[in-house]
């Protein structure tokens, strides 16, 4: 597929009545073994994980790594690669290009509660950033109006993002991603506000299944960096078992 057509088809997987399922990926080889599942339809990107890979913190790795990883995760698979750009790295419009050029079709970019005239500006630019590199970029704008929302009563919160994903959604966007716990409650809040098929969530431990999230009316759901943490978990519970005279699982799989 033409780098528009991999775009075309990760917009029709938002629009799909089903939820978007994508299991966060830092690196070529996780990124080859989710895309070998069947079930996989899309990849995407985790930049906190990315971050760490590099050794730094999230949202401190410089733009020209991030974009160099995810350059090699969109040439490595056949499906299309939305990533993780964390605020967009001072210019989401030129970040937004840069990705575009690396083969990328989509990505969250956060607003991180900047003012909100500059936070729909933001979202703008890329989407003329996008739509002048002839690609329909799907974009899933974050609002942390929850993650950052402080001392704010949930209430407020839940109206602060949707004042800002509506204006994101008119503004261009795909979707309108909202990180948080969220339960069924604020997911309908969300939801009838924003728009059915237009809110994307994360599953963090405590989160609604994807069925659930799915009946709610959610277009999407990721895993950001508790994908990375669980693999990390593994390979030191197997250091673990290996100090102490195991052996290699017989179950283990060839994936490079």
């Amino acid at each position: 597929m033409s780098i528009a057509d991999k775009a075309r088809t990760l917009t029709d997987l938002y629009a799909a009545p089903e939820i978007l399922r994508v299991v966060n990926i830092w690196d070529v080889i996780s990124a080859k073994a989710v895309a070998a599942l069947p079930e996989t339809r899309a990849i995407a990107t985790a930049g906190h994980s990315i971050a760490a890979t590099f050794g730094y913190a999230d949202g401190q790795i410089p733009r020209e790594l991030m974009i160099d990883m995810v350059g090699r995760i969109a040439a490595s698979v056949d499906l299309p690669v939305t990533a993780d750009l964390d605020d967009g790295y001072g210019d989401a419009a030129e970040t937004t290009r840069l990705a575009i050029g690396a083969g990328v079709v989509g990505a969250n970019i956060e607003d991180r509660l900047k003012p909100f005239a500059e936070s729909v500006a933001q979202v703008e630019a890329i989407v003329r950033a996008a739509e002048a590199e002839g690609v329909p970029f799907a974009l899933n704008a974050r609002t942390d109006a929850i993650v950052r929302g402080g001392e704010k009563p949930l209430a407020d919160k839940l109206a602060d993002a949707v004042e800002r994903g509506r204006a994101f959604l008119d503004a261009g966007a795909t979707a309108v991603f909202v990180p948080g716990v969220l339960d069924a409650d604020a997911t309908r809040t969300l939801v009838d506000g924003i728009g059915a098929g237009k809110v994307s969530v994360i599953g963090l431990p405590g989160a609604l299944k994807a069925a659930e999230y799915e009946a709610l009316g959610v277009a999407r759901i990721s895993y950001g960096p508790m994908v990375q943490r669980v693999a990390l978990t593994a390979v030191q519970d197997l250091a673990t078992d290996l100090h102490a005279d195991g052996v290699i699982p017989a179950s283990t799989r060839a994936l490079n």
